[in-house]
């Protein structure tokens, strides 16, 4: 015989009756201790001689418990403790289920009718597969007061915004960290609102982004706040903390918003704060929605009214306009591939067709997107804001697989003068490459700023300034190569500040420089002698002689005797020069911000 003791203090609440016999492993005594229940068992089936203890009896470790002896036992059924159905796990499969697609057949049928993806459906297509996890998808609207759960369930499915984090763009077997913040408000809970619990879920996510420096993704389609909900405490809900958690992302972390549809209120300004917006064909983005606007007594509009895709777009709202929520993934997805690695494999263009790009009659226009296409990897170039600041070019592209900016002058407007709206764009993309560690490459054919009574109507002082002041103070490497022509302000703006200020400053053999337009130049350094010439024909073909001495003392060969830029080179040579001069350039660790934010506009 032998005695089973106590293997812990503890309190007894149950024990055999004597005689009875009890197989190997099967409890012989429990102990209750800390409100948990200890199966004291024995490796031997064995038979009970006397009980040391009863139930409710306090035991303290080691204190004989029980006297047993060896016993034969038949055998019994076996143990099917694990095949009793776990009813805990069941019901939170079962709430999972519910909050899917699949269970939601007539939500999502009519989300169908509109000819859009469900918000899953965009995050699966944005993630690598297996790799989503989400937080608080069994999350209800706060209405519990005026609904029942189980309609809130069905009804209001992770309050109506799906989020977690996933990898985009591969998985990260390669050391690479490819996950980032992703969420969706889902257009299909209560018109894709803010309510009080949502809210409270991206306050999680921002936090976790900032915390994890990960890009996030958000899909902003919805209504903004919404007025039904009914629970916890508050008159204003002016004390939430989701639009301070995510303009605090601004400049740390990359954010890229993506809309279609209505998007007013709450769901604009948060998708005015990314750093891109992406916006599909016929949406509709507006700090006010129809009900706000009505209620300001401004007149009923309808929503279709309401900053409309192509007034977003010219404005400089919208950076991409995209035809459907395939291509807004994407678009999304090629973006975020530009901040997480270096691509090894690419594809270089036929440098030797950007000899023929810019035309022989110094005059004549040309399409710069000819020359970026032809300097860049294939099919690298993302441009942005294309629909705004038609003179000023802004993309990010890749160069042998290393990330890059390009900022270049487009001469099909205005012959590529620097307008009030060029020079925000052109400002702002560059902040957006320092913030990021991205270097920039600026392409220069400028007669400088633009000039007259209606462009110094736009503040045009201010805003080329602007160009100036965040130029000169990025960290990141800067090239120039000056395509055509490059005169005053707005040619050393273009090249952060002076010819010298880039680490590198070259010209095409096309290059022509000076302080302003050799025509204007000549007209006002020459307005005298002109004028005393009576004969028409004469004084133009003087004035023409004037124009072409001063082209040759100002083209790029003549420039580059002196000194002031670092060569006049072939078109063909040019992706050379920026490879070497790029590459050269280790960006140091960064844990922290370089800039408080990246302007918005």
């Amino acid at each position: 015989m032998s005695l089973l003791r106590a293997p812990l203090q503890g309190t007894v609440s149950w024990v055999p009756e004597i005689g009875s016999k009890i197989p190997a492993g099967r409890p012989v005594i429990v102990i209750e201790s800390m409100k948990m229940e200890h199966d004291v068992t024995h490796d031997e089936s064995i038979e009970v001689v006397d009980l040391h203890v009863a139930v409710g009896a306090t035991v303290a470790e080691g204190q004989a418990l029980i006297e047993v002896r060896p016993a034969d036992v038949e055998s019994t059924a076996a143990d099917t403790s694990k095949d009793v159905a776990r009813l805990d796990l069941s019901e939170v499969v079962e709430r999972h289920e519910r909050g899917l697609d699949e269970s939601r057949s007539n939500a999502i049928a009519r989300r169908r009718e509109t000819g859009r993806r469900s918000a899953r459906e965009n995050l699966s297509a944005l993630v690598e597969p297996g790799s989503f996890v989400e937080y608080g998808p069994l999350v209800v609207a706060a209405q519990r007061r005026r609904r029942s759960l189980d309609e809130l369930i069905d009804k209001t499915p992770a309050d109506g915004l799906v989020g977690g984090i996933g990898e985009i763009n591969g998985r990260s077997d390669d050391r690479v960290n490819r996950r980032a913040v992703v969420m969706s408000y889902d257009y299909t809970v209560l018109a894709g609102t803010q309510g009080q619990q949502n809210h409270r879920k991206k306050d999680r996510l921002f936090d976790v982004a900032e915390r994890l420096r990960l890009p996030v993704v958000l899909f902003a389609e919805g209504g903004g706040g919404r007025p039904g909900d009914t629970d916890g405490l508050g008159v204003s809900g002016l004390d939430c903390w989701a639009f301070h958690d995510f303009a605090r992302l601004s400049g740390l972390v990359p954010l890229v918003g993506i809309t279609g549809g209505f998007c007013f209120a709450g769901n604009a300004a948060l998708l005015g704060c990314c750093d891109v917006v992406i916006a599909l064909e016929g949406s509709n983005i507006g700090m006010g929605g129809p009900a706000m606007i009505e209620g300001g007594g401004l007149g009923v509009h309808a929503p279709e009214a309401i900053g409309p895709t192509a007034v977003q777009f010219a404005n400089g709202v919208v950076d991409v306009v995209v035809e459907d929520d395939a291509e807004a993934v994407a678009i999304a997805k090629k973006y975020l591939d530009f901040f997480q690695c270096r691509r090894s494999s690419f594809a270089a263009p036929p440098v030797e067709a950007l000899r023929d790009v810019v035309p022989v009659d110094r005059k004549k226009p040309y399409d710069i997107r000819r020359v970026v296409d032809g300097l860049f990897d294939v099919d690298s170039v993302l441009e942005l804001r294309r629909g705004f600041g038609a003179g000023m070019l802004t993309a990010l592209a890749r160069l042998e697989g290393m990330t890059v900016g390009v900022v270049a002058n487009d001469p099909r407007h205005l012959a590529g003068a620097i307008d009030s709206d060029g020079a925000d764009k052109a400002a702002r993309f560059m902040q957006l490459c320092d913030a990021f560690d991205v270097p920039i490459v600026t392409l220069v054919d400028t007669p400088g700023m633009m000039v007259g009574p209606d462009v110094e109507e736009t503040a045009l002082v201010r805003h080329c300034s602007r160009l100036f002041v965040t130029g000169v103070n990025v960290s990141v490497p800067v090239v120039s190569v000056v395509i055509r022509k490059s005169y005053g302000l707005g040619a050393q703006a273009m090249m952060a500040g002076s010819t010298k200020a880039p680490l590198a400053c070259v010209a095409w053999p096309t290059g022509e420089f000076g302080g302003m337009g050799l025509e204007g130049a000549v007209r006002l350094g020459y307005r005298r002698e002109l004028a005393a010439i009576v004969d028409a024909d004469e004084r133009e073909a003087t004035f023409q002689q004037m124009v072409d001495r001063m082209y040759e003392h100002g083209k790029a060969v003549s420039v580059a005797t002196h000194f002031e830029i670092d060569d006049v080179i072939d078109p063909a040579d040019t992706r050379r020069w920026l490879v070497t001069i790029l590459g050269s350039w280790d960006p140091p660790p960064r844990m922290d911000r370089k800039r408080p934010n990246i302007d918005t506009w």
